[in-house]
């Protein structure tokens, strides 16, 4: 019975990402320090929970506080089994809600990158390129094409964070006439963690099939038996940091890591590509999705009129 305990504490710890634990818990231990400053029990209550709102909403953006709940009921369900109850709580959604209205500030969103974006950086390699500049052409491009997430390109920027499991290996590469594959190992919407294949095609302008080929040759050419696939020229795996400061090479703060997938989302729709498709080429999950199409504009204008100007009638008189 001890080891079936022992196991099933470590499969408990699993369950959550890293990062997603490092966040859930920051949030836990905001609320454990609200609760030890106004003197009060750390038991989740309807009215715990709405004074820790009202609390936090005066001091963050009123939108992460969503974010600090979910971390709190996670962490404490097994204490707690009622603190979800208390969180969808009509006192606590309205005391959210009020939080929202009361401080809240209009959203900022990152640009998607656009298929011009990626002709900049490539008119911008030098013959013969430099290893890293290589690099990070290659990965703007795969993950453009590829809708990938910028942390299946990197590492974290928290050495805590890194896991081995996350890396896409060099040994999963795929290469053809007009495309390359690679599989990701895992990633955030992976629920049975069985890695997903990522495509890339040979196109006529832009080409992410070609880059990735002078990458690679690059790559196999400095480090023949690092198991990685991403490789900087010191024969380290890039990490966040290493590409946002190559990315604000040439473009401004409105372009993030997000704009890779952004981008390609947005370019699909534009092209033509129902929604549904998008979505199963960017892995996302249903709800994920249409949350994702809403708060970015870009891509939903995309989807709407497909390319056309958006002075262009979607209907036309018969």
């Amino acid at each position: 019975m001890e080891r079936l305990i022992y196991e099933r504490s470590i499969n408990l710890g699993l369950a959550l990402d890293r990062s997603t634990n490092l966040t859930y818990s920051s949030a836990l231990n905001s609320y454990i320090t609200f609760c030890d400053l106004h003197h009060l029990a750390i038991d989740p209550t309807e009215d715990t929970l709405s004074f820790f709102v009202t609390f936090m909403g005066s001091h963050i953006n009123p939108r992460s506080v969503d974010n600090y709940l979910s971390g709190i009921c996670s962490l404490l369900e097994e204490f707690y089994p009622q603190v979800r109850h208390a969180r969808r709580s009509r006192l606590v959604s309205r005391t959210l809600k009020g939080i929202k209205r009361r401080y809240g500030v209009p959203v900022r969103r990152k640009l998607p990158l656009s298929r011009s974006d990626l002709g900049t950086v490539l008119a911008s390699l030098s013959s013969p390129a430099h290893h890293d500049d290589l690099l990070f052409a290659a990965q703007l491009l795969d993950g453009f094409y590829g809708l990938l997430r910028l942390g299946e390109l990197v590492w974290p920027d928290n050495p805590s964070l890194r896991s081995d499991s996350k890396v896409t290996h060099r040994t999963s590469v795929v290469i053809a006439e007009s495309y390359h594959s690679f599989v990701l190992p895992t990633h955030k919407a992976d629920r049975q963690f069985e890695g997903s294949t990522i495509v890339i095609h040979q196109t006529d302008s832009e080409d992410a099939h070609g880059t990735f080929l002078s990458y690679l040759a690059s790559r196999d050419k400095c480090f023949p038996f690092h198991s990685s696939l991403w490789v900087r020229s010191d024969g380290t795996i890039p990490t966040r940091a290493w590409f946002i400061s190559r990315l604000r090479n040439f473009f401004p703060e409105s372009i993030s890591g997000h704009s890779l997938r952004a981008g390609g989302a947005t370019s699909l729709a534009a092209a033509g590509v129902t929604a549904d498709r998008i979505q199963a080429m960017g892995r996302w999950s249903s709800d994920s999705f249409h949350i994702y199409v809403r708060k970015n504009p870009a891509l939903l204008h995309a989807l709407v009129f497909h390319g056309r100007s958006i002075h262009e009638p979607v209907f036309r008189a018969i």
